[in-house]
């Protein structure tokens, strides 16, 4: 990793977390670029960025996953560093690798540690190996002929994973030995499709586990700090919804001790950067290692309402070689954060993704809140991406503060012309399970009969309607006529 300032920042992103990262940068004095591609339309981040710099591919996924032309981009440009965000490239030590050959920093750790850490069966082995708490597992490869009797002797129920998985993609609880072969089969082709690896695992599945994770950050010369844990049980799919810190499940004690767990692995894998260390909690209390993620997390920004630190300014000054300059005790915790993913999709139809032009879009605002968006008002929201939109975060003096500022931010936030899970995440928050904090990573799958995406009532769609037609933004983009109709004058079909 490159020691020297950053001037130039070349954005290897888009949506919110491409638009967070250009507010740090820029407010550095930092000159910065984002890349794009022209399928898509419009955006927040371009409106930020000094420059946007054009990517092609077949899809543009596919440009977003082209190291070569994320390098190629950063040359164009004249980048001294790469910041990659999260998703797309930002585990792939590939680029990491790239941009080093063509002497350009890359905002995240070294390539050797990402391979180590980003690979869960490496992983686990090395946790393991070290005398962290892992969970009892199987792992393919050891012995494949013998895999399926191995998973079995875990066990039941257990919990497939690909090996070089992420987002819940191939992952498939199994309680019964007689569809562990159908199962095993199907996780397999998920983890060719989405990652090109088939390799996999299983663990023993803890029974409504809560999830937590620790965020931690190492600089260049050694240190290693952690900025406290996340609760992130809320989750449909594998998928997280809302994120909370601290969690309510833990006492000082034990929040005291799966901190200092990630650190010690953070430490013994020479960790850079910002990352996480993932853990499954039981409700015996006891807690296990999962995953390490070497990258910045979707919901890292309730971890800096809590601290006052910003993280993004943090992945920086790592990346440019400065030492911390801080110990763990200087690091403190004050009150309550929530976030929420405010995404475009349909609970009504299933959670189907949705599309369409944000016609109305209004953000809250106001005492403790915070949005993370990466969409602008008439925008354009299709299909080739991740359907997140913005992220709500709320910062309180308590929890049940925190959750008030939640729920106003929803009601003040408007979203007409997309249909979303706005009205879903009030749902959750009302919930009395929620509220009391007593919930786990079957939450979403229990309550589904009082949660679960009923149509608006008439009532209420009468009430949306009216307040569509009272937007004048609304009522201009329903009359407005294709040039092309216009010009055809008065016709009937």
């Amino acid at each position: 990793m490159t020691a020297a300032p950053i001037r130039r920042l070349l954005v290897a992103n888009r949506g919110e977390i491409a638009a967070r990262i250009l507010r740090t940068a820029k407010a550095q004095g930092i000159e910065c670029a984002v890349v794009r591609h022209a399928a898509e339309d419009g955006g927040l981040a371009p409106q930020l960025a000094d420059a946007v710099v054009p990517i092609e591919g077949a899809t543009p996924v596919a440009a977003y996953l082209d190291v070569a032309q994320i390098v190629g981009a950063a040359r164009r440009w004249g980048a001294d560093a790469v910041h990659p965000g999260y998703g797309f490239l930002s585990e792939n030590p590939a680029l990491a690798r790239a941009l080093d050959a063509a002497g350009i920093s890359f905002v995240g750790p070294p390539p050797e540690v990402t391979e180590l850490m980003g690979d869960k069966i490496s992983a686990r082995r090395f946790v393991a190996e070290r005398g962290f708490p892992v969970a009892p597992s199987a792992i393919e490869a050891d012995d494949p002929g013998s895999f399926a009797r191995r998973a079995l002797a875990v066990g039941l129920p257990i919990l497939i994973k690909p090996a070089a998985g992420g987002g819940g993609k191939g992952m498939r609880i199994v309680r019964s030995a007689e569809v562990l072969e159908a199962e095993l089969a199907a996780a397999r082709r998920e983890g060719e499709r989405y990652f090109g690896d088939g390799r996999l695992f299983v663990e023993r599945y803890v029974e409504r586990p809560r999830h937590i994770e620790v965020q931690v950050l190492g600089d260049q010369h050694g240190s290693v700090v952690h900025f406290g844990e996340r609760e992130c049980s809320v989750q449909r799919r594998f998928q997280k919804i809302i994120e909370e810190t601290p969690s309510p499940a833990l006492d000082a004690g034990t929040r005291a001790r799966i901190c200092e767990v990630a650190v010690g692995i953070a430490r013994a894998a020479g960790y850079v950067g910002a990352g996480t260390v993932e853990f499954i909690f039981g409700a015996d209390g006891q807690f296990y290692f999962l995953e390490m993620n070497t990258r910045l997390q979707v919901e890292h920004p309730v971890t800096e309402c809590v601290t006052g630190f910003d993280l993004v300014a943090e992945q920086l000054r790592v990346a440019a070689g400065e030492p911390l300059g801080y110990a763990q005790a200087d690091i403190g915790f004050q009150g309550h954060a929530i976030e929420l993913r405010l995404c475009a999709e349909d609970p009504a139809q299933g959670f189907m993704p949705a599309t369409g032009s944000l016609l109305v879009l209004r953000e809250p605002a106001g005492p403790g809140v915070r949005v993370d968006s990466g969409v602008v008002e008439g925008q354009r929201v299709g299909s080739d991406f991740d359907s997140l939109l913005a992220k709500l975060i709320v910062h309180g003096r308590s929890r049940s503060q925190a959750l008030a500022r939640a729920r106003q931010a929803l009601a003040d936030t408007a979203c007409l012309g997309v249909a979303t899970n706005l009205d879903y995440l009030d749902r959750i928050l009302a919930h009395p399970q929620f509220a009391a904090g007593d919930y786990s990573t079957a939450f979403l799958e229990e309550q589904a009969a009082e949660l679960g995406g009923a149509a608006e009532t008439p009532p209420i769609a009468l009430l949306l309607a009216a307040a569509a037609l009272s937007d004048g933004h609304m009522v201009a983009a329903a009359a407005d006529m294709p040039r092309l109709y216009a010009q055809m004058g008065a016709w009937r079909n």
